[in-house]
């Protein structure tokens, strides 16, 4: 067994666990995009599908979606026959969202948050960081786990092993530090007025 075929094998799990703890992150930033807060942002919308001609599709697939201005987006649906729809989909979407259509276009003003929903959605934004959290230790585990594998298999030595343990757990400390910074900036955006 070589010494280099070890290092090998130590850089392919933290890779593998690298590119697994970013998926993690970037489900992260999706969550925290569908998270409204006081501003008009087309993301908030990505969860929203329309019945169209009998099946369920992605409104933003169905419209051209745009900020008129920091408090209002515009859906310009591609056919107008579909306009009652995009309605009855935004209303059903618990967003809590009342569009006004004005000939082609729908207009969705985003009514100001309350204080109790500031900190109900910051609840929400702590618990989805948290899962992100529990994903990323997930992964340490899983590449631990591997690198106990090599060693048992004497694929690897204990000295190779300790630090390949040390890689993953440095890789896990920067991912949940990314995660705390972007909790942080989530909860200063939900906090403005």
């Amino acid at each position: 067994m070589s010494y280099e075929k070890g290092i090998n094998m130590i850089e392919d799990i933290k890779q593998d666990a690298e590119e697994r703890m970013d998926k993690s992150l970037l489900s992260l930033d999706a969550a925290f995009a569908r998270i409204r807060t006081g501003r008009a942002h087309p993301s908030l919308l990505d969860g929203i599908s329309v019945n169209y001609y009998g099946s369920d599709t992605p409104l933003n697939q169905l419209a051209n979606i745009t900020v008129e201005d920091a408090r209002t987006l515009v859906i310009s649906p591609w056919e107008k026959p579909i306009i009652p729809e995009v309605e009855r989909a935004i209303l059903k979407s618990n967003l809590g969202l009342n569009p006004s259509t004005s000939s082609d276009k729908i207009r969705l003003p985003m009514p100001p948050l309350t204080e109790e929903n500031r900190r109900d959605l910051t609840k929400v934004a702590k618990a989805e960081a948290e899962h992100a959290r529990v994903a990323i230790r997930n992964i340490r585990r899983d590449a631990n786990s591997d690198l106990k594998d090599y060693l048992k298999e004497k694929e690897i030595t204990e000295d190779e092993q300790r630090r390949g343990e040390d890689l993953v757990q440095k890789l896990t400390d920067a991912k949940v530090k990314q995660i705390d910074s972007a909790l942080d900036a989530k909860e200063a955006d939900l906090m403005e007025f």
